[in-house]
């Protein structure tokens, strides 16, 4: 009959929808976007200098607020948490606080409330955690091992577009502004986006949707035992190749602060500072996916890849923080003379190499990042278990970087604040040595099937509260 043979086809076209919506590249691209618009114009905003402001210390405090808050929610209440409700629930609690920090600096930029600015970092911070735990378990988890640098290429290329995009707006709102910080219209674009990230969360599906064969479920019955939770995210994190590359998480971000308030703050004027934001943002996207090729290359065992990125970082890491030492001598030098923001773009070979220098710190920080989650990614094809090392990640990493922002706040001297990021960089690079050495062959499924037993003698069959 006619009838029914529409309603088969409708029934066909709605199934290959379904099938298209959960199909892990799917997800991975969906909450690539959400972050576009989120963290993304968040970047757009910290990477101005100061969040495009003149005083960069109710910034600095206010990333101190929000570090410190990421730090002390990610790994022992987000993670659990994640078990329980999935990502979905988590990023609809986490997304609404972004554009409630670009509120909050409109809100400064009229009323020089800087209280409400560092109040709502403190509260991004929460919700970051809850993003960020669940971006991490998706991007990780949700596609095969044998393409999970390429995931994580393909997120941190559409992320740090946002930031990228972002930039350039701001870059051509205050092509001709003299004031020394952004305008309102810049802070009201930049909201609106994050707005619309934290809409777009409704459209994840959980991990029981996601077709993948390596995808490791969690029992029903430990989504409901708390104890359990809390206990396997214990055993998770005492492994000691997950201690050795803490380190690592640690470091992730340290660099931010000296980076972004005084190679790009206290270098150069508001347009330039938006421009060069910019370009550290696409510098990441191509950081992201060289990075990512790398861990992918099909000639090389995994164990190949952890050491040859590791490898990687290393070399590009003493070349880059090499020229980073020349420059802050040099900066050092022009802040002595009393000069300080005051380079444009234009002005040719004043301007090109500490340019070209912040482009290759925003690579570098897409180097380092998109290892970090693939050595997450080498331990666990768990959602659970990634949920835990991605909330570990960000609680160290966010550790770090509130240190290091109150380092900033604090007047500390750029040469101290410069050696303390390179030294603790290499160093990390060190620690997680014995750690990257022991990336085996054997897939992480198959590993995790002999963990089982391990884990079941440790924190004890399921059972329902």
């Amino acid at each position: 009959m006619a009838g029914e043979d529409v309603t088969a086809d409708s029934v066909q076209q709605r199934s290959a929808a379904y099938r298209l919506y959960t199909h892990p590249w799917s997800q991975i691209i969906l909450i690539s976007f959400i972050c576009f618009c989120c963290p993304g114009m968040y970047n757009a905003l910290s990477g101005l200098g100061g969040s495009g402001q003149v005083d960069s210390t109710v910034a600095a405090n206010a990333n101190v607020a929000l570090l410190s808050a990421t730090a002390g929610t990610a790994l022992f209440i987000v993670g659990p948490i994640f078990d329980h409700v999935g990502p979905r629930i988590c990023l609809l609690l986490g997304g609404w606080t972004y554009p409630l920090y670009a509120g909050s600096l409109l809100c400064f930029n009229k009323t020089g409330n800087g209280a409400f600015v560092i109040a709502s970092g403190a509260i991004l911070g929460v919700g970051a955690s809850f993003l960020w735990v669940a971006q991490g378990a998706i991007m990780t988890t949700y596609v095969s091992e044998a393409q999970k640098g390429r995931a994580i290429a393909a997120f941190w290329i559409i992320f740090n577009l946002g930031g990228g995009v972002g930039s350039l707006a701001s870059f051509g709102l205050n092509y001709h502004s003299t004031s020394g910080t952004v305008s309102n219209a810049t802070y009201i674009a930049l909201l609106v986006i994050m707005a619309l990230g934290w809409l777009m969360g409704v459209l994840i599906c959980p991990p029981s949707a996601v077709r993948l064969n390596e995808l490791q479920p969690t029992p029903e019955t430990e989504k409901k035992n708390w104890k359990r939770t809390v206990a396997l995210a214990i055993h998770t994190i005492a492994d000691w190749r997950v201690l050795c590359i803490l380190p690592l998480f640690f470091c992730a971000n340290v660099f931010y602060s000296y980076q972004q308030n005084i190679v790009n703050g206290m270098t150069f004027n508001i347009r330039t500072r938006s421009l060069n934001s910019a370009l550290y943002w696409i510098a990441q996207m191509l950081g992201g996916l060289i990075m990512g090729l790398i861990l992918d290359i099909p000639q090389l065992t995994r164990p190949a890849r952890a050491r040859a990125g590791w490898a990687f970082l290393v070399v590009t890491g003493m070349t880059i923080w090499g020229g980073g030492y020349a420059f802050q001598k040099w900066l050092t030098a022009r802040m002595a003379r009393g000069l300080k923001q005051d380079i444009d773009f234009s002005q040719g070979s004043l301007a090109t190499g500490p340019i070209f220098l912040y482009i290759f710190y925003g690579a570098f920080d897409a180097f380092w990042q998109s290892y970090c989650y693939w050595l997450v990614g080498t331990r666990s094809n768990s959602p659970a278990v990634a949920a835990i090392l991605v909330g570990a990640y960000k609680t160290f990493q966010s550790t770090g970087g509130a240190m290091a922002w109150r380092v900033n706040a604090l007047g500390k001297p750029a040469m101290t604040q410069f050696a303390m990021d390179w030294g603790l960089c290499m160093g990390g690079l060190v620690i997680a040595l014995p750690s990257v050495l022991t990336v085996t062959k054997t897939s992480t499924a198959v590993v995790e099937e002999d963990e089982v037993e391990k884990e079941e003698k440790i924190v004890g069959p399921a059972t329902k509260d």
